[in-house]
């Protein structure tokens, strides 16, 4: 029994709102953040604007989840899976140390290592480092989203160029 009809299937997953949902989700992860989601989403199909689009939804999903939950999520990792605890001291330990960074200038030192897109910097690692700050929510979202936003652009023009903006 098939509750979705096949051509409406076909068309999510091999059309453009499925190209746009898996951008999504591929700039959802932690390691590959926009700057995987945005080539990826163009080696699909989308047009660059479209690629951009989704990756920075797909980043900045997990930013208000991880701000608030991931002290807590740690707590639990802790608790019940000791075996972890080396893992949860390495991403901690890397917090405090890009916290340093981010500690001088508060909210534009975050907005600027969240827009730099080389490896282990962006959004994950910027929302990290704000809730090992205890960088209120609603103070830090905006300035991690403009980071986005920066990191976005100067992914897509270094990958692409100017005139594929356009």
């Amino acid at each position: 029994m098939q509750f979705v009809p096949a051509s409406l299937a076909a068309w999510l997953t091999n059309g453009p709102v499925g190209e746009f949902c898996f951008t999504i989700l591929v700039s959802m992860t932690p390691v590959l953040e926009l700057r995987g989601g945005i080539p990826f989403g163009v080696a699909l199909g989308l047009p660059v604007w479209a690629a951009y689009l989704a990756a920075v939804i797909g980043n900045m999903l997990p930013v208000p989840f991880i701000l608030i939950y991931i002290r807590r999520i740690f707590r639990w990792i802790r608790r019940r899976m000791p075996r972890l605890n080396s893992l949860v001291d390495r991403l901690e330990q890397k917090a405090h140390l890009k916290g340093q960074k981010v500690t001088k200038y508060r909210y534009l030192g975050l907005l600027l290592f969240v827009a730099i897109p080389l490896p282990g910097t962006g959004a994950w690692t910027g929302t990290l480092v704000a809730a090992f700050l205890d960088m209120p929510l609603r103070k830090t979202l905006p300035f991690i989203f403009a980071g986005v936003l920066i990191a976005g652009a100067a992914v897509s023009i270094l990958t692409f160029g100017v005139a594929s903006l356009f």
